[in-house]
């Protein structure tokens, strides 16, 4: 899901001149930071096939239904999974202009690094967004550590590279632990993805198997969840916890930090 600052965060770029950012950029190696940068140089695709455009749109209905009731976050979770199935990983490569996006790029050790990219200039596409996106980059080793999410939906899709992914259902809330049980634990392979909602495989963990392994990701915010009101946000949890009778795991609560030190 969305990075640990995703919920809180200005556009730091708005300060800087596009000229300066450019210069700046050219003159030095890229390094992004551990938790997120925002990247606006114009990573976007030359020439994107209409079809492209098309997806994109349909992704943007499929949130805004959600957004609007109009379908359940399950129901969004099988569409997109549907949607992520049909289109070429070679077009979305394209779409992100993933080369220029990751030329000269060191992915920092320790959980994942985010990119950020626009789709402003492909044909087709929504001028607004009802979804949230992201690129995670990670070496072998390194993970998005595991996590839960309140009030929200996301997507996972492999761009580049081997990753080892677990999902869990969250089935009760405690002060300090959640009770999950193991839903998914497998190999995941470019072109191959997994959704997660507060209904269904809402605790996800990737670790990657490959150096330069890259997930395209986008987020829905600002859903309802069953039961009381929590904020939006990431719940971080750790999964090796006490075990419990029908494969379930009582498993601690946990930060970011802690997480980023046992399985970064």
């Amino acid at each position: 899901g969305p990075g640990p600052r995703a919920l809180n965060r200005g556009n730091t770029m708005d300060k800087l001149s596009r000229r300066d950012f450019t210069r700046n950029a050219i003159s030095s190696v890229l390094t992004f930071s551990l938790l997120e940068t925002l990247f606006e140089n114009d990573a976007f695709a030359d020439e994107v096939k209409p079809l492209t455009g098309k997806w994109l749109a349909e992704l943007n209905q499929v949130a805004q239904d959600l957004k609007g009731e109009k379908i359940q976050q399950v129901v969004w979770q099988e569409k997109v999974e549907e949607l992520f199935s049909e289109v070429p990983l070679e077009d979305l490569l394209k779409l992100v202009n993933f080369e220029r996006l990751t030329k000269n790029l060191k992915i920092k050790s320790g959980s994942e690094t985010s990119l950020r990219f626009n789709f402003n200039k492909v044909e087709g596409a929504p001028a607004r967004l009802a979804f949230g996106k992201q690129i995670f980059a990670l070496n072998k080793g390194n993970s998005v550590v595991p996590h839960g999410h309140n009030n929200m939906v996301t997507a996972f899709l492999i761009l580049k590279g081997d990753l080892h992914g677990r999902h869990f259902d969250r089935l009760k809330d405690e002060p300090k632990h959640l009770i999950i049980k193991p839903t998914i634990d497998r190999k995941f392979k470019p072109g191959e993805c997994s959704t997660i909602s507060d209904y269904k495989d809402n605790i996800h963990w990737f670790e990657a198997l490959t150096d330069n392994s890259f997930i395209f990701n986008i987020h829905v915010f600002g859903l309802k969840r069953p039961g009381p009101r929590l904020p939006t946000s990431r719940v971080y949890v750790d999964p090796e916890g006490e075990k419990l009778k029908g494969g379930l795991i009582r498993a601690p609560r946990s930060n970011f930090k802690e997480l980023s030190r046992k399985y970064g």
